[in-house]
């Protein structure tokens, strides 16, 4: 979302002014002097630019040491117990070393963990040299927020034989099953020894961690002491972020990878490769290839044989993997969020601008016409904003589907990430009068933006659809027109819930000395939103005037997922006037209430929901072969019932509007699209309850003949 240009000069000149009056310069300096300055700036920033600046007190130093060792060996197995307790000398004293411009701590910790790796890369190849015992009735706790750390290097090396016979297994799995597959439909082909096959295994999971560790060699001290700022300054927000400089930033595990060969972005977490944005008109988005929440674990190139696991690997080598040219097919295999394990054969290709556009469908039911704009997210064009954007792009379908008879309006907002916060309230601006859609906070001021044209594109029923991904000006727009009661919002039991805006500081501005090298950015956290009624879409999102369970209702997807998210908290009403539009707005919603109550498959729906939540909250894994393949043939079996959701028939009519019935008889691109669309809308029950409230919705004849006054 985009800061407005007025309020960043200001922020940009008050940090300016401030850090100016300081001195960040050194005649002569080393590495560690660089390092003293780079922590020096950053906190002085943070205290006089952030939204709302942490105390760098004890507590604070607690989170640092925490969240510093957690990322540095998250699977704990490098520090020993001994190291820990040596650490834990210095938890509530990060803050004055902070303060001093002491780097003792991270000193301590950076050497001690490379002499550990050192003893690691001896304990690794001994392990995986010697074969896997699979008929042995053991088991893993991947839990390892729970775990303790060992005492000696003998428990140092158990946990490793367990940690890479469990990151084994799955390899054996795939290669016995691989040579069931190949000795059924290969004619000629000669079946694999289970000897060879475990073999195999090994060698795939040593080969990671070669080049884990061939990359680990040449990592710096000051590729970690960019991790450490990191850490810091993540304490206060989530979005606030240090950015090392483009040619050393590689190394940082925290940071997502934006995928251009198959559009998405990942991030790691804890040893594993995670999904966090499938973004939209890309091919993983158009062939529903991974869903956010997946882990990805293996990448597999059309010309070899094996794939290669990337558990444990960096996000920036995994993206290389799987990153390619135009045309050519990458093969991921998948671990769902229910933890069923699959393959996925993806196309690379470029993200499709047209699929990121507003696009619409009219919808039939018996003999009412309604109409669904999709909005994936709020898009506006740098260099002029009157030349497109999401906002003109939605008045123009409004415009169409009014021609074609539109008595409902349902505007689906669900996976949409946000954009431009101006075409945000400008699209409220299309079904209210002239009034506040949003409140922005910053260095103690608010600002209320509002929309300034009395006109209103369409003032008849109107839903908006939400989910738990719906997020930042999706949320403003949601919650602005849930405040007016202009519209129901359907979905989710609350959207993603950030209610934050950031700007991104360049360090190198206020160093005086330009051969003390590039000094990185700043990503600091500056706004904070609120709703016309005075509460924030920070953390609590929008809550869903109608909740319809999906499949994440029982995770913590958004910004609560985060640690130290900054807090939900209230300012006061701006002026504002409810819609009158409507004389049955709670009852419409009562009844739709009432309806889902009853609904069987949104049972199924809720039931499938709290199946995988169970099966992701289960931390034992078994390593004994049988019973990890039981396992996963139970999970299959048990997933069987689930499969009625995907063959869900809402009995609605979709067509798409007369403009493009003419484009698709020479774009069979186009059609193919649609078609696509509307099949998935066909099995859509949170479309098919969405006319059902638009049907429900009784306007206010007296109130909508005004309306046709003003507009003549």
């Amino acid at each position: 979302m985009r800061i407005m240009k007025k309020n960043l000069k200001v922020l940009f000149l008050a940090v300016f002014v401030a850090v100016a009056s300081c001195s960040f310069t050194t005649k002569e300096f080393n590495d560690t002097d660089k390092d003293k300055v780079l922590i020096d700036l950053i906190t002085y920033v943070l205290q006089k630019g952030h939204y709302s600046p942490a105390d760098i007190n004890d507590e604070f130093s607690a989170e640092v040491y925490k969240d510093f060792i957690t990322g540095l060996d998250p699977l704990k197995r490098y520090f020993l117990a001994s190291d820990i307790e040596e650490f834990s000398k210095y938890k509530t004293e990060i803050d004055d070393q902070i303060k001093s411009k002491d780097l003792t701590f991270f000193n301590l910790v950076y050497n001690r963990l490379q002499k550990r790796m050192e003893d690691v890369k001896k304990i690794y190849p001994e392990v995986l040299n010697t074969p896997f015992d699979y008929t042995e009735d053991e088991s893993i706790n991947v839990d390892y927020d729970d775990m303790d750390y060992v005492s000696t290097n003998k428990e140092l090396k158990e946990r490793w034989r367990k940690q890479l016979k469990f990151s084994t297994i799955s390899s054996y799995y795939d290669n016995v099953e691989q040579n069931k597959n190949k000795l059924k439909d290969e004619e000629g082909y000669t079946s694999k020894s289970e000897k060879e096959l475990e073999e195999k295994a090994r060698k795939t999971s040593k080969t990671s961690l070669d080049e884990y560790f061939d990359f680990t060699t040449d990592l710096e001290r000051k590729d970690y002491f960019a991790i450490f700022l990191t850490t810091i300054v993540e304490e206060f927000d989530p979005h606030t972020n240090y950015f090392a400089p483009p040619d050393k930033d590689r190394f940082d595990l925290r940071m997502s990878g934006r995928l251009e060969g198959i559009g998405a972005r990942l991030q790691k977490k804890n040893d594993y490769i995670k999904v966090i944005e499938v973004i939209s008109g890309g091919p993983v988005w158009r062939g529903d290839h991974l869903e956010v929440g997946d882990l990805i674990t293996k990448v597999k190139q059309e010309d070899e044989d094996e794939a290669v696991s990337i558990v444990g690997m960096r996000v920036d080598d995994a993206v290389k993997l799987i990153k390619g040219p135009k045309g050519t097919k990458v093969t991921l295999t998948v671990k769902r969020v229910d933890g069923s394990i699959e393959e996925e054969t993806i196309t690379r290709d470029v993200v499709e601008l047209e699929e990121t556009y507003a696009k619409s469908s009219v919808i039939e039911k018996e003999n009412n016409t309604y109409g669904l704009i999709n909005l994936p997210q709020f898009y506006f064009n740098m260099e002029d904003y009157k030349e497109r954007n999401a906002a003109s792009d939605v008045k123009k379908e409004i415009e169409r589907l009014k021609e074609e008879g539109m008595e409902g309006l349902v505007l689906d907002l669900r996976g949409n990430g946000g954009g431009s916060l101006r075409t945000a309230v400008d699209i409220a601006g299309l079904f209210i009068e002239e009034g506040p859609v949003v409140q922005v906070a910053s260095n103690g001021k608010k600002e209320v933006l509002e929309d300034e044209d009395d006109a209103i594109v369409w003032d008849g029923p109107l839903v908006i659809l939400v989910n738990e991904l719906s997020a930042s000006a999706s949320e403003i727009l949601a919650a602005a027109m849930q405040d007016y009661e202009r519209a129901i919002i359907i979905g989710s039991k609350q959207t993603y819930g950030k209610g934050t805006v950031q700007n991104v500081l360049d360090l190198n501005q206020w160093i005086r000395k330009s051969d003390m090298g590039d000094m990185g950015a700043l990503k600091i956290t500056t706004q904070k939103f609120y709703r016309v009624n005075g509460g924030s879409t920070q953390l609590e999102g929008v809550k869903s005037d109608v909740v319809m369970p999906d499949q994440y209702s029982y995770f913590d997807v958004g910004e609560r997922d985060y640690d130290n998210p900054l807090p939900y908290d209230k300012i006061d009403s701006a002026d504002y006037k409810k819609w009158d539009g409507y004389i049955d707005y709670e009852e419409t919603i009562s009844k739709s209430k009432a309806r889902m109550e009853k609904n069987a498959q949104l049972q199924l729906i809720d039931e499938d929901a709290k199946w995988i939540k169970a099966r992701r909250d289960e931390s034992v894994v078994p390593l004994n072969f049988d019973k990890y393949v039981a396992d996963i043939e139970k999970r299959k079996e048990e997933t069987k019932k689930f499969e009625e959701i995907d063959k869900y028939d809402n009995k609605l009519n979709y067509k798409s509007l007369p403009y493009e019935i003419e484009m698709m008889k020479q774009d069979t691109t186009l059609r193919e699209k649609r078609k696509r669309w509307h099949t998935n809308l066909a099995k859509d029950i949170y479309v098919e309850e969405a006319i059902n409230v638009l049907r429900d919705l009784k306007i206010n004849n007296i109130k909508a003949g005004k309306m046709a006054d003003i507009k003549n």
